[in-house]
């Protein structure tokens, strides 16, 4: 099963130090039976699409907890055996859970299919959306309009073996 681990530049610079993503448990998120009922497609690059960009939502989260990381959405694309990856069953139609899954151990960096990241043009999007998150959690909508600002942007697409280069 294709898992999409969301992280900050500083969490990947962990995962690259240790060799892993971890330790485990993580969160990702993936081509689940809600997700796939929630998107109602059958196209699988759509729906991984899907996943990815829950997972660059939570990756956004992480950065509004985090004030000192590089304002860059992170995402890990890595395969685990799905009995690896978990999903909660009451969390098949919550919007907030939607994809979600539990990974119970760590992931071998070198076995990642690759890592999404933000470019530098995303920068001031990404970090009104993370100064928004909060409002736009209680209903503000003009908070709501800032943080889908930096759903604007793609994540780019790095191998495995560019993440020293991308750290720089």
């Amino acid at each position: 099963m294709r898992v999409y681990v969301p992280l900050t530049l500083p969490g990947l610079a962990e995962a690259h130090r240790t060799g892993e993503v971890g330790p485990g448990p993580l969160t990702g998120y993936a081509v689940t039976p809600g997700l796939r009922e929630w998107y109602v497609s059958d196209d699988i690059e759509e729906l991984e699409y899907a996943a990815l960009n829950r997972a660059a939502a939570a990756s956004l989260r992480l950065l509004a907890a985090d004030p000192g990381a590089r304002r860059r959405r992170v995402v890990v694309a890595a395969d685990v055996p799905d009995r690896e990856a978990v999903a909660d069953p009451d969390l098949a139609l919550d919007p907030a859970g939607l994809g979600e899954v539990r990974i119970a151990s760590a992931i071998k960096l070198a076995k990642a299919a690759a890592v999404h990241v933000d470019s530098d043009d995303a920068d001031a999007d990404v970090s009104a959306a993370a100064a928004a998150l909060g409002a736009a959690d209680h209903g503000d909508d003009d908070a709501r309009f800032t943080v889908d600002g930096a759903e604007d942007h793609e994540l780019l697409w790095y191998g495995i073996q560019e993440i020293g280069n991308l750290l720089g």
